[in-house]
């Protein structure tokens, strides 16, 4: 049984991809149709390779979910834009984290004002994703982060999960928000098999700055990606199974971080599959 529940957890993934040159053919090559496909959006380039990337795999039939972080809006203006966009592509569900952009691009400068923003503008959107930090966020206290998806819920239909690679503190972290009576919908941030040389080219590739971001405020992510055997995912999965496949838990899927390695991440999930009997 526990198997199962895993197997059905690896069956409702969603892979988040960079909007890099080749992603729109690594996705086409190597992505099933019916895994969920979520772009990312950068301080740096802003919203546009986003939402050109997300209109471009929606055209070729993927459900596809963008990044709209708030702090990378300019206005209400640019939010209406946004939503029209999207919606004119057939987008019917968004992931609104607050961003890192520093200082914000206008007066958004977390998540919940643009939440409650859309739920005025009619929820455009039938699915609204917020985000969830099992380790602790680089710039805000635990007991805040855990507040603010109780503050959120109401405007959200599920929680995204940041990378965690400590299954103890991931399954701690599942029971506490929901003690705290958060009920989302949870899909657990898990990397995918990224390798040590690959993760540093993809670092490369997404600007210098961002890079140093990255690196600066999850030290920890790298310093477990650059171990010499890279990282392997399963481990993670293995030690988490009984939190991730405890119905009260709520993991719905698991939210698979490919720093576009996306050939790999698949081959990974479908070997993976076969080993469950699936």
């Amino acid at each position: 049984m526990a198997g199962e529940a895993l197997r059905a957890l690896l069956e409702h993934v969603r892979y988040e991809v960079l909007p890099a040159a080749a992603t729109e053919e690594k996705v086409l090559a190597h992505v099933p149709r019916d895994v969920v496909v979520t772009v990312t959006a950068s301080p740096v380039r802003g919203l546009e390779p986003t939402l050109e990337l997300t209109g471009r795999l929606a055209a070729h039939g993927y459900r596809v979910v963008p990044h709209v972080p708030a702090r990378l809006l300019r206005d209400d203006v640019h939010l209406k834009e946004v939503v029209a966009r999207l919606r004119e592509a057939g987008v019917d569900d968004v992931f609104v984290p607050a961003g890192d952009a520093d200082p914000p691009a206008g007066a958004y400068d977390g998540a919940l004002p643009v939440l409650v923003r859309l739920g005025e503008l009619g929820a455009p959107f039938a699915r609204v994703g917020i985000t969830g930090y099992p380790e602790s966020h680089p710039l805000i206290h635990d007991d805040l982060t855990v507040q603010s998806m109780w503050d959120k819920r109401a405007h959200a239909t599920y929680i995204v999960s940041n990378l965690c690679f400590d299954a103890r503190v991931l399954g701690e972290w599942i029971a506490r928000v929901r003690r705290r009576g958060v009920t989302l919908p949870l899909y657990v941030g898990v990397a995918g098999p990224v390798q040590r040389a690959k993760l540093l080219a993809m670092a490369t590739k997404i600007g210098v700055g961002e890079s140093t971001r990255f690196l600066t405020r999850h030290p920890s992510w790298f310093l477990r990606f650059a171990a010499p055997t890279g990282h392997a995912p399963e481990r993670l999965l293995e030690r988490a199974e009984q939190a991730l496949t405890a119905p009260s838990s709520g993991v719905a899927g698991l939210h698979l971080f490919t720093f576009n390695q996306i050939a790999e991440t698949e081959r990974w999930r479908r070997a993976w599959l076969e080993r469950l009997g699936g």
